[in-house]
């Protein structure tokens, strides 16, 4: 067993602080979506894609792909950590004495989707649209960065909400 040295428990204490704000939660995130966005779209561009995209064309299918994959990728993080306590909230009180309707995975990253489709739409458009301007890769991280807002007002209100 090892022990913290000063800075490090310090660290891990304002880790700890920082990943109680749900906004913060929802950033970590959509971070790690958008890393896989990108995985996904180079390598839909490049590699996948790659026969009717053309290296210069717009990233139309690897775009789509890319956003399917981190909308997925994004659903399960945020359901498992960031609106964790809502979702043992709505467990708990569908096994309690106040019956609701607590809604089956599938119906929830349903719902996920449709509160995200407009930072999806924007998400998409933007990136169309910027990529004209800039390298596409560039465009994307632009336009995920203003489509975020969007979808965590959504979802906290709406997928996630308390009941």
């Amino acid at each position: 067993m090892t022990t913290n040295t000063g800075w490090q428990a310090r660290a891990l204490g304002a880790m700890a602080w920082l990943t109680r704000f749900r906004y913060l939660k929802f950033g970590l995130v959509g971070a790690s979506g958008t890393v896989v966005n990108m995985v996904v779209l180079y390598l839909g561009h490049e590699y996948l894609f790659q026969s009717f995209e053309g290296p210069q064309g717009k990233p139309y299918a690897s775009l789509a792909l890319a956003i399917a994959v981190a909308t997925v990728n994004n659903f399960t993080w945020n359901r498992m950590w960031t609106w964790a306590d809502r979702v043992q909230a709505q467990r708990a009180a569908a096994l309690g004495a106040v019956p609701i309707a607590a809604p089956t995975l599938g119906a929830q990253l349903l719902k996920y989707a449709l509160a995200s489709w407009f930072g999806i739409a924007l998400q998409y458009t933007l990136t169309l649209w910027l990529a004209h301007l800039m390298h596409y890769m560039l465009a994307n991280v632009i336009a995920i960065v203003i489509a975020s807002v969007s979808n965590f007002l959504a979802n906290d209100r709406w997928t996630f909400r308390r009941r």
